[in-house]
């Protein structure tokens, strides 16, 4: 564009606006430049690491989680992408799946970072200061699961057959497969570390189950014509999709905590309370984002293939 287009196209916008186009140009006269630091928000990001002991590689703890959070954002931000728009090709379904994919096999291969690290000496000194914290209460990882699938395949396996579309949003939260985790196994009663979580965030999911209900990335494939729905590129990126979340990043973040809690005397408590084995290994999740997309053998065999 000329320099006479663009002006032109920049008068017409703030028109639009009801802003006087003077006002702005003269506003650019009194700005100041741009500088990496202040649009990356440099400072503040690198504020925001406060450790609560004494030990160096808790700094590398926290700084790992809030990597992982930085990757959550940009998963649900790549999510809505294909979940708003009303309509959708295969081939931009695909290239926002693979994006997310590629997002989570980040997460699978920088578990070394925190796995390799860290001192075990270390990790077990200062993991006492933050009972009943755990990475469990990451809202932004329960809402990537919200966003990706029915809720049906997010229910604990015990309760689906009563849990149906007509059941309330409260009735199925209250069901689903991670609430296990956060419960007494004796007293069937809810620990501290769900409570804490369910005070935070529960009014946010129960609304954001809602709002994904219907355009989750499960209903948005099955929405598409059933030509795209078998379009192989698509399909190959939805599986690769469901096995990266489901069964490769799990597993990394199994065998890591493995490093840290499992012992020749015996596993440690998860510092939430959980018994991490069974919470996070794939063949006792069963969690499966697109169950039609897997073979029956593939689903017999889940989190062991």
């Amino acid at each position: 564009m000329s320099k006479e287009e663009i002006l032109k196209a920049i008068e017409e916008k703030y028109d639009k606006l009801g802003v006087p186009v003077e006002a702005m140009l003269e506003g650019l006269l009194w700005s100041e430049p741009i500088t990496y630091w202040d649009y990356i928000q440099t400072d503040a990001l690198l504020g925001l690491q406060i450790p609560r002991t004494t030990l160096p590689d808790e700094m590398v703890f926290i700084m790992y989680h809030q990597v992982n959070e930085l990757l959550f954002k940009m998963i649900l931000w790549e999510i809505e992408q294909v979940a708003k728009p009303s309509e959708i090709t295969a081939e931009k379904f695909s290239k926002h799946l693979m994006r997310i994919s590629r997002y989570f096999d980040m997460l699978c291969s920088s578990f070394t970072v925190m796995g390799d690290g860290m001192d075990v000496e270390q990790y077990l000194k200062f993991r006492n200061t933050l009972t009943p914290a755990s990475g469990f209460q990451s809202a932004q990882y329960r809402k990537i699961e919200f966003a990706s699938t029915d809720l049906i395949n997010l229910i604990d396996a015990r309760y689906r057959d009563t849990i149906d579309r007509n059941s309330s949003f409260r009735n199925a939260y209250d069901h689903l497969y991670w609430q296990a985790a956060g419960k007494n196994y004796t007293t069937g009663q809810k620990t501290t570390l769900l409570k804490l979580f369910e005070k935070k965030y529960m009014g946010d999911f129960i609304d954001f189950m809602e709002d994904y209900n219907d355009c989750n990335l499960s209903k948005k494939f099955k929405q598409l014509p059933k030509e795209i729905q078998e379009n192989e590129q698509l399909i190959k990126a939805m599986r690769h999709y469901d096995y990266t979340v489901n069964v490769k990043w799990v597993m990394a973040h199994y065998n890591a905590a493995g490093k840290y809690l499992g012992g020749s005397d015996g596993d440690l408590e998860a510092t939430g309370g959980s018994n991490w084995r069974k919470y996070l290994h794939p063949k006792y999740q069963r969690r499966i984002f697109f169950p039609y997309l897997w073979s029956e053998e593939e689903l017999k065999n889940w989190g062991t293939f």
